[in-house]
């Protein structure tokens, strides 16, 4: 074959190359696309596809691992998100810096599945620019064979004597502070001085019983008995529970703080009539109760719950016990008083 006949081939299938290449982008543009900036593996991917067949609206997922990195890339300017999932605090930073849109509730009809006990510990109840997603808490989690049956705890169970060494807290400024506020009977978000540095003296006094601080490592330690106590999220206790019998998990009597992401769309959503649909897809019931099987944390929507199987409604890792999450908080942004944190803080860790 000569070579013009080759050139000839070439310059002809690179055109339908290019033509096909061109109706291909005309198909994708045709198509209703979502962005969607959520934590990692906080979704039942599976509804997604779902969502797709029901609706033709593509959602694209991306990821952050802390509600800081999510606002410092929102506040650095990257756009073309359209949903994000903050936790209850950072909502509220996101707010008051203008990020957020306020939402048109004629076009979100399933809130009405939304679990009223739950909008009591909102700051945003009426849910003028968030929808709660799934719910959470801190706690704490412990080996029964060995610290023995419990129904209920205090928090200073981290302290008992008889597990001096084997025991830990978060090292996690604000849950930390929270626990011995609550021990106290103050407000987890108090920024009264005399109350912090009471909460200050009492986790001094922890500490010398606990092995560490720690955030990282806690379920190892706890799996392996190296920690036979230890304060830990509901999430990482039922994670643990799926690997071995021997864990238990309660919240403190006193009560505790409680993990409240939400569904925010962002203010310059470049799609929100599709973030709108996605939203209210969430809120049906069947959808909720498949996302709480899969996350393991309860979507706390009324309609879902006849519909959850017998071992996740009742178990109290997931539908945690009311009376106590009565007396509990979620945590509040803190605005000034956070440099007031931060002392008390520092004054725990070099305390000896």
């Amino acid at each position: 074959m000569n070579g013009k006949r080759i050139l000839s081939i070439l310059t002809a299938l690179a055109v339908l190359a290019i033509i096909g290449g061109l109706l291909g982008s005309c198909g994708d543009s045709n198509q209703r696309k979502l962005y969607v900036y959520n934590w990692v593996d906080y979704i039942n991917e599976d509804l997604l596809d779902q969502f797709e067949e029901e609706t033709g609206i593509e959602v694209i997922l991306d990821f952050f691992d802390t509600n800081e990195t999510l606002f410092a890339k929102l506040q650095a300017g990257a756009t073309g998100y359209d949903i994000a999932f903050p936790s209850g605090y950072m909502v509220e930073i996101m707010n008051k810096n203008d990020m957020l849109l306020e939402l048109d509730h004629s076009k979100l009809p399933n809130l009405e599945n939304i679990d009223q006990f739950y909008m009591q510990l909102q700051t945003d109840r009426a849910m003028q620019y968030s929808v709660p997603y799934m719910v959470g808490a801190t706690g704490i989690g412990f080996r029964p064979s060995i610290v023995g049956e419990l129904d209920e705890l205090s928090w200073d169970i981290v302290a008992d004597p008889r597990f001096k060494g084997r025991t830990s807290l978060l090292n996690d400024i604000r849950e930390t502070i929270a626990a011995g506020l609550k021990y106290l009977g103050y407000s987890a978000n108090s920024t009264s001085v005399e109350e912090l540095e009471a909460a200050r003296d009492v986790i001094i006094e922890w500490k010398r019983n606990i092995a560490k601080f720690e955030a990282d490592t806690y379920r190892n330690s706890l799996a392996s008995g190296e920690f036979v106590i230890t304060h830990l999220y509901s999430g990482d206790a039922i994670a643990l529970q799926d690997e071995m019998d021997d864990v238990d998990f309660l919240l403190p009597k006193e009560g505790t703080t409680i993990s409240m992401d939400a569904m925010v769309i962002l203010k310059d959503a470049p799609h929100p009539e599709e973030a709108y649909e996605f939203i209210n897809f969430l809120l049906r019931g069947d959808v909720a109760a498949a996302n709480t099987e899969y996350i393991c944390y309860l979507a706390p929507n009324t309609a879902s719950y006849e519909l959850l199987p017998e071992e996740i409604i009742n178990n109290p890792m997931i539908n945690l016990d009311k009376e106590l999450l009565a007396n509990s908080e979620v945590l509040d942004d803190l605005g000034e008083a956070t440099a007031l944190y931060v002392r008390i803080w520092d004054e725990i860790k070099a305390a000896q």
